[in-house]
C-alpha cells in the first residue's frame, strides 16, 4: 500500500487554490481507542462538483462525514469548508446552519405529513410540526417549494402523505427537505441502497441535476450507481486516499482491484 509520504506529496502537487474548493481535508486523523478510522487524510472538493466517496467497509467513508459535520472532532488536521472556515472549531448545529447538508442512508421524513407540507418543514427551518402551523408561506417561498418538487420529481405526489411513498421517493423527498435549505454542500450516504432499478436511474439524474449549483458528494458501494454518475471518484482504504480519478482509472488500479474490488 502506498504510504502517507506519498499521499501527501501527490495531493501537495493538485491542491488547488482554496477559493476554488468548498471542501478540503488536510491531513485529518482520527482515533477511537486506538484504532485509526481516519489516517492523514487529505482531499479537497471543488465548487459545484459531484464526487464519489467508495472504498470497503472500514475504510473511513462514514467517520469523513462525521468529522465534516461536527459530529467526530479529529485528533489532527483541519477540515476547510469554503476555503476560509475551519470546521473542526465548531459543533454540528453551526455547521448545518453554515450550509452544510447531510443525507444518512435511511431516510427520515414526517410520513405523515404530506410532500409538500414537509418540504415546508424544512423551509421553516424547524423538525417541529406545531411550530411550522404558526410559519406563513409567501409567495416566493411557495414557488421554491414548487421548485424543489420538480426538482426531486414529486410534484404530483405533493398532497400525498410521505408515508404511502416508495423507498426511494422518501429519499428524494429527504433530499428536497435538505436543498430548501439551500445547502453549498449536500452529504449523501449510499442513496441508492434498497432502490428498485429505475428509482436508482432517477436518483442518479436528480444528484447529477443538483451538482453544479452545489457541491454533492456521495458515500456509495453500488458500483454501477457509481458509473452512472460519471463523476471523479475517491478511494478510501484504511482511512487515508487509496486512489482518486475517473471510475475507469480507480477500478485499473492494482491496489484498488486488491483491498476492494477483487478479480
Amino acid at each position: 500500500m502506498r504510504d502517507n509520504q506519498n499521499m501527501v506529496e501527490t495531493f501537495s502537487n493538485h491542491t488547488p487554490e482554496y477559493q476554488d474548493t468548498i471542501l478540503y481535508l488536510d491531513a485529518v486523523s482520527v482515533s477511537f481507542d486506538g484504532f485509526k478510522a481516519l489516517n492523514n487524510l487529505s482531499f479537497f472538493v471543488r465548487k459545484g462538483e459531484l464526487r464519489a466517496i467508495i472504498g470497503p467497509n472500514g475504510a473511513g467513508k462514514t467517520t469523513m462525514m462525521d468529522v465534516v459535520t461536527g459530529k467526530t472532532r479529529p485528533d489532527t488536521g483541519q477540515v476547510l469548508f469554503d476555503g476560509i472556515t475551519d470546521l473542526t472549531r465548531f459543533d454540528e448545529a453551526r455547521i448545518a446552519n453554515m450550509g452544510i447538508g447531510r443525507k444518512f442512508q435511511k431516510p427520515t421524513v414526517f410520513e405523515n405529513q404530506t410532500v409538500f407540507d414537509n418540504l415546508e418543514l424544512a423551509l421553516s427551518g424547524s423538525r417541529d410540526v406545531l411550530k411550522s402551523l404558526i410559519f406563513k408561506l409567501k409567495g416566493e417561498q411557495r414557488d421554491r417549494i414548487d421548485g424543489v418538487m420538480n426538482t426531486i420529481a414529486l410534484s404530483e405526489e405533493c398532497y400525498t402523505e410521505a408515508g404511502a411513498l416508495s423507498h426511494g421517493q422518501k429519499q428524494w423527498l429527504e433530499i428536497g427537505m435538505l436543498l430548501m435549505q439551500e445547502p453549498d454542500l449536500l452529504l449523501v450516504d449510499e442513496p441508492a441502497a434498497g432502490m428498485t432499478d429505475a428509482e436508482t436511474e432517477q436518483t442518479s439524474i436528480l444528484l447529477k441535476k443538483i451538482a453544479g449549483e452545489r457541491s454533492v458528494v456521495v458515500v456509495e458501494h453500488d458500483m454501477e450507481f457509481v458509473k452512472s454518475l460519471e463523476s471523479r471518484v475517491t478511494v478510501l482504504h484504511e482511512g487515508s486516499v487509496l486512489a482518486e480519478g475517473s471510475l475507469e482509472k480507480v477500478q485499473n488500479d492494482e491496489q484498488v482491484i486488491e483491498v476492494y474490488l477483487g478479480r
